[in-house]
C-alpha cells in the first residue's frame, strides 16, 4: 500500500511539474499600438487603451505558448478627440456594432533565439483572419515589489484594413492599406 501511495504521489508532483501556467497582462505596463501612413507622408499613431490579454504555456522558454486578447474598438486613442470618434463610427471600427476586437493564436514557432513566429486567428469589424506576427519574448524576472514572476514580451506585424472592411471610403495614399500593430506587455502569474 506505502508503495502505491508513493508512486500516485509521485505522479502528482510530476504533472504538476509540467502543468500549464496563465499569466496575465499588467495594464499598467502593457500597450497594444498601431500606425497608418495619412497622404503618403505621415504616419498617425494610436492605441486601444482597454484590453486583457493571457498566456498559457507550459514550458519556461514559451515556445508552447498560446495567446488571447480581447481590446475594446471603443477605446481607440489618436490623441485627437475627433479623429478618435471618426475611427469609432460605421466608416472604420463601427465601434457600437463591433465592440471588441480578438486574436486568439493558433501556433508558435521558435525562430532564433527569444525569437518566435505567431500564428493566430484576429477577429475585427466581424472579420476574421490568419495574421503572423514576429514575436520577442524578452525575459522573466522576479517583481522586486510584489516577489512575484513577470514576464515581458513584444509582437510586432502588418495587416491591410481591407482585409477587415476598415474605412473601405479612404483609398491609399489618403490612409495606407497596411496598418504596423506593436503589442509590449508585462505578463505575471
Amino acid at each position: 500500500m506505502k508503495k502505491i501511495s508513493l508512486v500516485l504521489l509521485l505522479s502528482v508532483f510530476s504533472f504538476a511539474g509540467f502543468a500549464q501556467t496563465a499569466w496575465k497582462s499588467d495594464k499598467a505596463h502593457s500597450q497594444l499600438k498601431f500606425d497608418i501612413t495619412h497622404n503618403g507622408v505621415s504616419t498617425v499613431s494610436g492605441a486601444f487603451t482597454d484590453f486583457d490579454a493571457t498566456i498559457k504555456a507550459s514550458k519556461p522558454d514559451f515556445s508552447d505558448a498560446s495567446f488571447e486578447l480581447t481590446a475594446k474598438t471603443g477605446s481607440i486613442n489618436t490623441g485627437v478627440d475627433r479623429r478618435n470618434e471618426h475611427l469609432k463610427s460605421p466608416d472604420f471600427f463601427d465601434a457600437t456594432a463591433n465592440p471588441e476586437l480578438t486574436f486568439k493564436s493558433t501556433g508558435v514557432k521558435k525562430t532564433g533565439t527569444d525569437k518566435y513566429q505567431l500564428t493566430g486567428d484576429l477577429t475585427m469589424h466581424g472579420v476574421t483572419k490568419p495574421v503572423t506576427l514576429e514575436l520577442w519574448y524578452r525575459g522573466t524576472i522576479t517583481n522586486p515589489m510584489n516577489k512575484k514572476a513577470v514576464a515581458g514580451f513584444r509582437a510586432t506585424g502588418s495587416i491591410k484594413r481591407a482585409d477587415f472592411g476598415i474605412g473601405p471610403k479612404f483609398a491609399p495614399p489618403m490612409l495606407s492599406e497596411e496598418v504596423t500593430i506593436t503589442a509590449d506587455g508585462e505578463f505575471g502569474q
